[in-house]
Parts: C-alpha cells; structure tokens; sequence
C-alpha cells in the first residue's frame, strides 16, 4: 500500500498561491464555499499522477492548457512547485511552462529525499520533459530502492467522484469480466469488480451488502450475472429486491442508492490505496444514509487514508474538529486551515460541528472580495 501523504507544499498552482508544508492525518475532511478550492487541491492529486503515469501531457490539454493551471496566469506565476513527504521519504519538482498552452518542461528541480541520506537528491536535467524519478524506478536502476516506494504510494491513489449516475452513466452498464481488479474513479466496472469479490472475498461482500441494506432497506443482493457474446464475457449490476425473484437492472436503483452502493464498495475495498480521495459524496443521498457513510468513513481512515471533500453540514457533523480542513478564499487565493478543539470547545457545549459551520461560527462560506 506504501506510505500515506504527510506533508505537501504547492506553489503556484491554479487557485493555491502558497500552501506551506500542510500536515495530512488518517482523516482529512475539506469543507469550504463554491470556488474555495477543495476541487484544485483534488486537482492537484491527479496532476501528480498523470506524472508518474506518463500522462501530463494529456493532463494540461484537458486542464485548457499551462496557462490555466499557473495562478493568475504566466504573467503572475513563473512556474509551478510541488514538495512532497510520505513518511522518511519525499519527492519534489517543478513544472516550468513553455512557449504555448501545450507545452511545459520538468526542470533540474526534480529531487527526492531519504531519511537517513544527505538532503534532497537532485535527479538531473530531463531532455524530453518526462519525469526522470519515473524513469529511475521504471529502469530498476541502483536508487530505485529509494524512490520506488514513493512511486507506489502515488500510483496507489483512489480518487473518485461519483457525480454522474444518469441513465448513460457507465456503471449502470455492462462491463467486461476481466476489469475487476480495482473499482475505477466513475466505478465503470462496478459489477466485475463486485463479482470478484463475491467470489474471492466473502466477508468484505457481505460488509458491503449489509451497508447497502442499512440504507436500500428493498434490497436483498446483487445477481451478477454472466453474459456471453463470443468470446467476451460482461457482467451488470443487476440485483434482486426482497420478497421477489424478478431480476432488477440497474436502471432500478435510484440516483442516490447506486452513488451509495458506489461509495460503500469503494470504502470497503480489500488491500485499500495509501490514500482514497473523495469528492462530494454526500450528493443525493438522505440524511440518513450521510450518517452511515460517515460510519464507512471513519472506519476506512484506520486502513487508509481519506481525503474528503463536502458541502454538507450533516456529514461534517460526524466528524471530531480536528478532522476538519477550512478552505476559504484571501486576496483571490486559497487558503487551507485545520481546525483545533480548543478553539471551539465552549461551542461544542451546545452545537455540533455542521451546526457551527452553518452558524459561520467555523468560517466556511462565501467570501466576496
């Protein structure tokens, strides 16, 4: 699983002027107004991924462009700084933009760190603009040992945003059997994924059916089955009600249960990433159905670590203050500041956390400038 993210540190990059060495624990809960900047700091997760995965390319067209991740722009931000530590080790770079929208070099600043070495380890000049850590652990050279656990870390990273579950959304369709080995970002292979769990991991599929029942209360299990065409076989997410043995498609499943029956496989998952990153799971879901996914939650942060973005008072209320990072807007940037207990614990008297936050008392909402 690698190590969790305990500390980062950007500069420059899309809303974020300067975020200095920011502490990251089990349970990360990021709470703030529209255009905060919850979704950049998300952003920022996968930005380091499409690094590791080769993609950065693809990543800064679909981004609009370099100019569009620099803060306020070339004329403002020369280039974008990113420090990371994940526990005795670190990596860092940074991202210098080219003469057009599509083109960027990672410059001579790429280093990593080694508890135990002599300061951060300059990796050199890169000629084609692609990661030369990358390349260090890919070529198995002899420094490898060193940075490859970094490398695991991050390529282990679950980010999910369960948002479209609309009648064309892919897990309400078949999928083919073979994708099952991890549950995608828009849970596309859902049913594989939950199949092979059904055959292979009893306990956490009956966890995942026991969650979904506390809040489908008609539903009874999932039907999985097989369908043939050829050579290719798929699986959807059928299932069946209590009290029936009609075979229920997924088109069945309200917006709200099939989000929750995405984010409850997702929290249960077996051999968890170093660190899950979720945005807005409470969309569509009942206030009840927040409490027990608030539950999922904090039980996944003792296997992994979480990284919650919401705007929902009612989850946050099941959260402690100190799980709680503010993300608020100061001169046209974003700020981030975790909460401590003793600041709040006359108010905790009388009010829950949500309740603060949506008395202001916990500063959160618009700020207009």
């Amino acid at each position: 699983m690698g190590d969790p993210l305990d500390r980062l540190t950007i500069q420059g990059f899309k809303s974020i002027h300067k975020l200095g060495d920011f502490e990251f624990k089990s349970l990360n809960v990021l709470i703030g107004a529209n255009g905060a900047g919850k979704s950049n700091l998300i952003s920022f997760f996968r930005l380091l991924q499409a690094i590791i995965n080769g993609n950065l390319k693809d990543y800064v067209r679909e981004s609009g462009g370099i100019s569009d991740l620099l803060f306020n722009g070339r004329k403002a931000t020369r280039h974008l700084e990113f420090e990371t530590r994940f526990g005795p080790r670190g990596y860092r770079f940074k991202i210098k933009p080219g003469p057009s929208e599509h083109s960027w070099a990672l410059t001579d600043e790429e280093r990593y760190y080694e508890h135990g070495r002599t300061g951060w380890w300059k990796l050199g000049d890169s000629p084609d603009g692609q990661s030369l850590f990358v390349k260090e652990v890919k070529a198995r050279s002899r420094d490898a040992e060193y940075s490859k656990p970094v490398y695991e870390s991050i390529d282990s990273w679950k980010i999910y945003h369960f948002h479209d579950t609309s009648g064309s959304a892919a897990m309400r369709h078949s999928e083919i059997i073979q994708d099952n080995k991890s549950l995608r970002f828009d849970a596309s292979n859902i049913a594989p994924f939950l199949l092979r769990l059904k055959n292979e991991d009893e306990e956490t599929y009956e966890e995942i059916l026991q969650s979904c029942r506390l809040v489908i209360p008609y539903f009874d299990d999932f039907l999985l089955d097989v369908e043939s065409s050829g050579q290719k076989k798929t699986v959807t997410l059928s299932w069946r009600a209590k009290g029936s043995d009609y075979p229920m498609q997924p088109y069945h499943f309200s917006d709200g249960s099939i989000r929750f029956i995405c984010l409850t496989t997702a929290l249960l998952q077996p051999d968890p990433p170093s660190s899950l990153i979720i945005d807005e799971p409470e969309l569509g879901l009942h206030p009840a159905a927040i409490s027990i996914l608030a539950e999922l939650i904090q039980n996944a942060s003792k296997r992994t670590q979480l990284i919650v973005a919401t705007q929902s008072p009612a989850l946050i209320d099941n959260f402690s203050v100190e799980d709680v990072v503010v993300v608020s807007r100061k001169d046209g940037a974003s700020t981030f500041e975790r909460l401590h207990e003793k600041d709040y614990r006359a108010w905790l008297e009388g009010y829950s956390v949500g309740e603060l936050w949506s008395k202001d008392v916990i500063a959160g909402g618009p700020v207009y400038e």
